[in-house]
């Protein structure tokens, strides 16, 4: 889906669409006064003060009605320069403009008129609010003043707008795919996963989403031991000393659980990256042993605003796909095309495409000379280069101890998750007091790489659910197969032999001989999206066939039991 903060266009378009709504909420609600209205990754929206007046669903219709009219119109939107003395007495029956004045500059400040209606902005706007009619406001909720929940809440409406009706729509229809898919709803009919009021943000799997995770980690760990991956298992708590060594109790504290352990500190761990270091050390190291590739699926804890906790989305504990380079500063650029093409395969499986993105070395709050940092930077840019990767400069952006790449995939709504993370780490070597020998018998510093695929499995979970809207490919999906005898009796012997010899080569399979009709079952199949239906009657039962259907489909094959079994096995085998 568009993200309207990034698209120019958009960006503007909305911004000017704000102003539009602005005017609307005016002329309907004459004392409505207006904090800020953004342009937003989702579109737009506006806060404002109505005083006694509280927004419901019916006013949007209202609202939406009186922009029409302001938008056929066709009022032209004009910039104003005026002085901070002039905006003081333009505003000065608004406390929440006079705030915003009081933090801005002596010297002209811009405003844009439309109309009977003004507004401080600094653009830019389009050229005229009749370029702003084809829109649609989405929401509406209470929202602090500056987001903190000391001051009084105010009004917020949400919006979005396009450049045609046809736009317009198609997101529209996105959207209600999106909702049809949301991973939340999926989750409880498919019996994937339950949140609980006793573990607010932690996620409970249940057996069919337990079939699902393991399907994931055990891909993860063969493709993995495929590049030369070892695989360990660090404490998930850990004292802190160790947090205060790898720099996250002095900025991370916060975000932590911790608790006294006879009398000492510890801390359940938010990263992984201290116990891989640990394990490093904990040998010695030449030159020749490098690389080193350390995975990790380790579970961690973070305490998140509840406010922010969404679904599988947004939690507290989760398990990111961890893994660990340690290797010489020659090996960086040949080390990251190979992840490139790794992750690249990785994600290929799932159908998904993506955009790499290289954030370089922030402005400020760095450590590092700048010299390594332009080296490392140049390493991953050549590294994307060779792999014949494009990739987007985000400046600025890196992490404050190295540069990174991150992978943004966009999944079957276009949908864009940022997921996988390439990161060049100067500053935990030197923490740790990493070495290996190198080939002249010095001590040398090694370079490491900190990297995952998925994220988190259980927010790659959540997007898959969505991704898939639930129809799982056959490899992944918990229950694979349904077998369905036409009569629930007669042919049941018949269907529970079929169901046996699935089940015996390792298809997840389960007999539905329930006292239905036939058309019940195969829809309750369809319900729960079981990929395969396969129902045998009279002519199965004689043949030793069965009758194959697909979720999403309406067609049938009939072939034989063997033929059957060899066609499912392939189609696991390839991750079709």
């Amino acid at each position: 889906m568009v993200d309207f903060k990034e698209h120019e266009e958009l960006n503007m378009l909305n911004h000017s669409c704000a102003h539009m709504m602005a005017q609307a909420v005016k002329r309907l609600y004459p004392q409505a006064k207006f904090w800020v209205g953004p342009v937003v990754s989702e579109g737009f929206y506006y806060d404002m003060d109505l005083g006694d007046e509280v927004i419901h669903d019916d006013d949007l219709l209202r609202i939406e009605k009186e922009m029409k009219k302001i938008a056929k119109d066709g009022k032209r939107i004009v910039r104003e320069e005026i002085s901070k003395e002039d905006a003081l007495e333009m505003f000065k029956d608004d406390p929440y403009k006079l705030d915003l004045i009081a933090d801005l500059e002596d010297g002209n400040i811009t405003a844009y008129r439309q109309g009977e209606f003004i507004d401080l902005c600094r653009g830019p706007h389009v050229e005229s609010v009749k370029l702003c009619r084809h829109f649609k406001l989405m929401k509406h909720s209470g929202a602090y003043w500056k987001g903190d929940a000391n001051n009084k809440v105010l009004q917020r409406i949400y919006g979005v707008c396009f450049p045609s009706s046809e736009e317009l729509e198609e997101y529209l229809h996105l959207l209600e795919e999106a909702k049809k898919r949301d991973h939340k709803k999926l989750g409880r009919e498919l019996n994937l996963f339950m949140m609980s009021e006793y573990a607010p943000g932690m996620p409970f799997f249940l057996p069919n989403g337990m079939i699902l995770r393991n399907q994931l980690e055990n891909f993860w760990y063969e493709e993995h031991t495929k590049e030369n991956y070892q695989f360990i298992k660090t404490p998930i708590m850990m004292s802190k000393e160790l947090w205060q060594i790898s720099g996250h109790w002095d900025n991370y504290k916060d975000n932590m659980y911790v608790s006294m352990v006879d009398d000492r500190e510890f801390a359940i761990k938010p990263m992984n990256c201290p116990g891989s270091l640990l394990v490093f050390k904990n040998g010695l190291h030449s030159y020749k042993d490098l690389p080193m590739r350390v995975g990790e699926l380790g579970q961690v804890h973070r305490h998140e605003a509840s406010g922010a906790l969404n679904g599988l989305f947004r939690v507290r504990t989760f398990t990111q796909d961890d893994a660990h380079i340690y290797m010489r500063p020659d090996q960086i650029e040949s080390e990251v095309i190979e992840l490139i093409r790794f992750i690249d395969r990785m994600y290929s499986i799932f159908h998904l495409t993506y955009e790499i993105e290289l954030s370089t070395r922030p402005e400020e709050k760095y450590i590092g000379d700048i010299e390594i940092w332009e080296r490392s930077e140049k390493a991953l840019a050549d590294a994307c280069t060779h792999a014949g990767k494009t990739y987007k400069v985000n400046p600025g952006d890196g992490a404050f101890y190295g540069p990174k790449l991150d992978f943004h995939i966009r999944d079957s709504l276009g949908r864009v998750w940022q997921c996988g993370t390439i990161q060049l780490d100067m500053n935990l070597p030197e923490r740790f007091d990493l070495t290996y020998v190198a080939q002249d018998g010095s001590k040398v510093r090694p370079v490491m790489l900190h990297r995952v695929i998925y994220g988190s499995i259980e927010r790659f979970i959540g997007i898959l659910i969505e991704h898939y809207a639930g129809h799982f490919p056959l490899w992944l999906s918990p229950q694979q197969v349904t077998v369905i005898p036409v009569h629930y009796e007669k042919h049941a012997a018949y269907a529970k032999k079929v169901t046996d010899a699935l089940t015996a080569v390792g298809l997840r399979c389960k007999l539905d001989a329930r006292n239905e009709k036939l058309g019940y079952r195969i829809r309750e199949a369809q319900l729960h999206k079981i990929p395969v239906q396969l129902v045998v009657g009279d002519g199965e039962a004689e043949n030793g066939t069965v009758t194959l259907r697909r979720a999403q489909s309406k067609d049938s094959l009939t072939l034989s039991l063997e033929e059957c079994k060899k066609l499912l096995l392939k189609e696991v085998e390839d991750k079709a």
